[in-house]
């Protein structure tokens, strides 16, 4: 018998790679949005909905795909300068702030920001609400073969919401495929019916006490494989420690939030980290409920105590593991 050769091991990531991939992990680590996004809206599952606005779960991607993210996000600018190259009018500011054109439903807790408005298309003199995406090459197939509504509802939805904000009847979809370059373009048109039913749900879910049902119990579904919330939504963990996954915490319609414990408005940066007090939502805690008192600010799991002066929300997970073993 000859000698066996061994495969070549892969040379390990060199130092200054993995640097530049922890500089965008360090970037992002402040994820949570004030607002809902209208890019979200349309995800079928309204419990991942409910989950991302609370702050219950932060993002798990690796540098390497936040860097993608941002070229993607490069795309949009060379995608709006191939229009005005093209002779198309292109207004992605707000003349009057230099911003982006943004709206808002329910004093900013819904809210979305346009890519741009542009008129000067071939296709259309009018004004359209263009949206600018990139997709890889499995999607990019799909799009071109069933289209924008069928192939990505989620951009369809956030579109519509757009198209309702602005009141244009028109919108331009542009997406590039990250393999290949190739750009695909498709002409979207309002349906009122649609955007009306994405604030709807954007309202329901807003103002919700706590999550709704699940879409499928199965970690295989394809709804559920990629969500950032499955483990909590499965049980296998507990939501992050803020505001928003405080039982006291009440989302008021003027755009503010509120605690009904010490009866007093919760600015933006102080929801991030919560307070002493905190006490989660039950609904977030898979254990069953057995009692509470809200004058002294706890909530009981069987002969457990979640609240000031018993077991604190950072330590309710290694208490209930315990209690399993």
């Amino acid at each position: 018998m000859g000698e066996i050769k061994m495969p070549d091991l892969p040379e390990p990531e060199l130092p200054t790679v993995t640097k530049i991939y922890q500089s965008y992990v360090d970037a992002n680590k402040d994820w949570r949005r004030d607002h809902l996004g209208a890019s979200l809206i349309g995800t079928e599952c309204e419990r991942s909905i409910f989950y991302s606005y609370r702050w219950c779960s932060p993002p798990k991607f690796p540098g390497r795909i936040l860097r993608l993210f941002d070229t993607g996000n490069n795309q949009e600018e060379r995608l709006l300068n191939d229009l005005r190259n093209i002779g198309c009018e292109v207004y992605d500011r707000n003349p009057e702030t230099g911003k982006q054109i943004a709206y808002e439903e329910f004093g900013g807790h819904f809210a979305g920001s346009l890519d741009a408005v542009v008129r000067g298309f071939e296709e259309t003199s009018e004004w359209n609400v263009v949206e600018c995406k990139t997709i890889n090459t499995k999607g990019f197939n799909q799009l071109k073969s069933k289209g924008v509504k069928i192939a990505k509802w989620e951009h369809y939805c956030q579109i519509q919401c757009y198209l309702s904000w602005s009141g244009l009847t028109r919108a331009f979809y542009l997406c590039v495929c990250k393999e290949t370059d190739e750009i695909y373009g498709e002409r979207i048109y309002y349906e009122q019916s649609i955007a009306d039913k994405m604030i709807d749900k954007a309202y329901r879910v807003i103002f919700a006490n706590e999550p709704s049902y699940m879409v499928s119990d199965s970690d295989k579904d394809m709804r559920c494989r990629f969500c950032q919330h499955q483990d909590l939504c499965r049980g296998r963990c507990l939501p992050e420690v803020n505001c928003r996954t405080c039982a006291f915490s009440d989302v008021i319609e003027d755009g503010k939030w509120s605690c009904a414990r010490f009866k007093k408005d919760i600015p933006s940066l102080s929801q991030r980290n919560g307070c002493p007090a905190h006490v989660f939502i039950p609904k977030l805690v898979p254990l069953e409920q057995t009692d509470a008192d809200n004058d002294r600010g706890w909530i009981m799991y069987g002969d457990i105590i979640n609240g000031a002066g018993a077991t604190a929300s950072k330590d309710l997970w290694k208490v209930i593991q315990d209690g399993i073993k």
